[in-house]
């Protein structure tokens, strides 16, 4: 009688005390959801932040979404076919590389790519990105916005953050009437320019968030006919 692949002993690799203790956690987190949901997919995540994870762990809480380094999910799912833990499982390996989470779910697969091909996210431009806009800081008080939409609309930024703008992000400020004010319109960025980090602190301080996080399905295997789905042969 055939062996089970659930038997297999498979051995982590050698790290320190709590490294390996948070390996062997997130090995076991995959095998038990393994053995718990049908399908299992693999997301592109590159860049994500907390307050994505968290939207999709609420919507998919009768799921279960899984983060962790990329030896560690390979392990899990098995990286030959007879390391593999389901049949042709281990063909998901090839898509494990960079940031990735693995959704396991019972849920239909046109049910899936409807939510993430709909999921978009605002967030703030990080460093080296590109901008998708020019920001222009106008003279006079420093709005909350910066310039971005009307003064009936917006508040002066708290005179707590003077000494930021100006020693930090070196914003030509003084404080007059107890305001912020510039001394003059302060170009933060160009459109398409790479940001450096100063760029993007300034971008997230006058709370422009224009960049939109997506998150990419990668591939997934089918639970009932054993097979995968590559999505990135449609790109």
């Amino acid at each position: 009688m055939p062996r089970s692949k659930r038997s297999k002993l498979v051995t982590l690799a050698q790290t320190d005390k709590k490294g390996k203790e948070n390996k062997v956690r997130i090995f076991d987190e995959i095998r038990s959801a393994l053995d718990t949901y049908k399908n299992t997919w693999v997301l592109k995540l590159d860049d994500v932040r907390t307050p994505v994870l968290q939207d999709i762990r609420q919507d998919w809480v009768g799921s279960k979404l899984i983060l962790g380094k990329r030896k560690v999910l390979e392990k899990a799912l098995g990286q030959t076919p007879e390391e593999e833990y389901k049949e042709n499982l281990h063909k998901l390996t090839k898509f494990t590389h960079g940031v990735v989470g693995l959704l396991f779910t019972d849920e239909n697969a046109d049910t899936v790519k409807a939510y993430f091909n709909a999921y978009v996210k605002s967030d703030y431009s990080r460093a080296n990105s590109k901008s998708p806009i020019t920001f222009v800081i106008p003279e006079g008080i420093v709005y909350s916005r910066g310039g971005q939409i009307s003064t009936e609309e917006d508040v002066p930024m708290s005179h707590s953050m003077e000494p930021t703008l100006r020693n930090k992000f070196k914003l030509p400020t003084k404080m007059i009437n107890g305001k912020i004010t510039l001394t003059e319109s302060f170009k933060v960025c160009e459109k398409g320019q790479t940001l450096d980090v100063t760029q993007a602190l300034i971008l997230k301080t006058f709370g422009i968030a224009c960049s939109d996080f997506k998150v990419e399905l990668l591939a997934y295997h089918d639970g009932e006919d054993k097979e995968i789905v590559d999505f990135t042969k449609e790109e």
